[in-house]
């Protein structure tokens, strides 16, 4: 069996087992939908037409998740005025699974089992990603155990800095007692007095008696 429905303002046409995306509808994944406007019940050759709809005609379905459409670009331009503007828009949608068309007195209905998986999670599968992320996280615990069982080399490494003699650094230090002894003896000689050099420079001085004045010549 076969059923026009109309829901959203649009008109589907579904049978038992269909995935039906619809407009947004209520509810949370798993829930039951029912369906009363059913607008034409078909059933191999034979056709009821509703008027508008058909009397006792149901569509059931179960809600697998309410999500965003694709992206739809709106460009807009006027020519030789420099407009452009540029939109973007994602429709809210709902993801819906048959399972029964009902009515004339018949019920066809899906004897499949309802998978809730999400389209983003199934898209992540189609490129093998969502199980590298699984074996990631699964991997995670053991690459953090194994760090905690290496601190006991560490402590093997303190020792050989220990075993390092200490006294042997501070050897060198003896020349530079020695090093000191020169520059005491140095201190300890006198030093040459210069005293006489100057008091020898004011006797030399002295020593000279200066030339007399020369007389000036009587003017003409």
């Amino acid at each position: 069996m076969y059923a026009v429905i109309k829901t959203g303002g649009k008109q589907y046409r579904v049978q038992p087992g269909d995935v039906l995306v619809v407009e947004k509808l209520d509810g949370e994944p798993g829930a039951d939908v029912a369906f009363g406007e059913v607008l034409m019940l078909g059933d191999g050759d034979a056709v009821t037409v509703g008027a508008p709809t058909v009397d006792g005609a149901k569509v059931s379905a179960t809600l697998i998740e309410t999500r965003k459409g694709e992206k739809i670009k709106i460009f807009k331009k006027i020519r030789r005025q420099g407009y452009r503007r540029t939109r973007g828009h994602r429709q809210t949608e709902t993801v819906l699974r048959v399972t029964a068309v009902a009515g004339g007195g018949k019920t066809d209905k899906w004897d499949g089992t309802v998978d809730l998986t999400p389209k983003a999670v199934l898209d992540l599968r189609a490129r093998n990603l969502a199980r590298a992320a699984e074996a990631a996280a699964a991997k995670a615990p053991k690459a953090e155990a194994a760090p905690k069982a290496k601190p006991a080399p560490a402590k093997k490494a303190a020792p050989k800095a220990e075993a390092a003699p200490a006294p042997e650094a501070e050897a060198p230090k003896a020349p530079k007692a020695s090093a000191a002894s020169p520059a005491k003896k140095a201190a300890a000689k006198p030093a040459p007095v210069k005293v006489a050099k100057a008091d020898e420079a004011p006797a030399k001085a002295a020593a000279k008696p200066k030339a007399p004045a020369k007389p000036k010549a009587p003017k003409a």
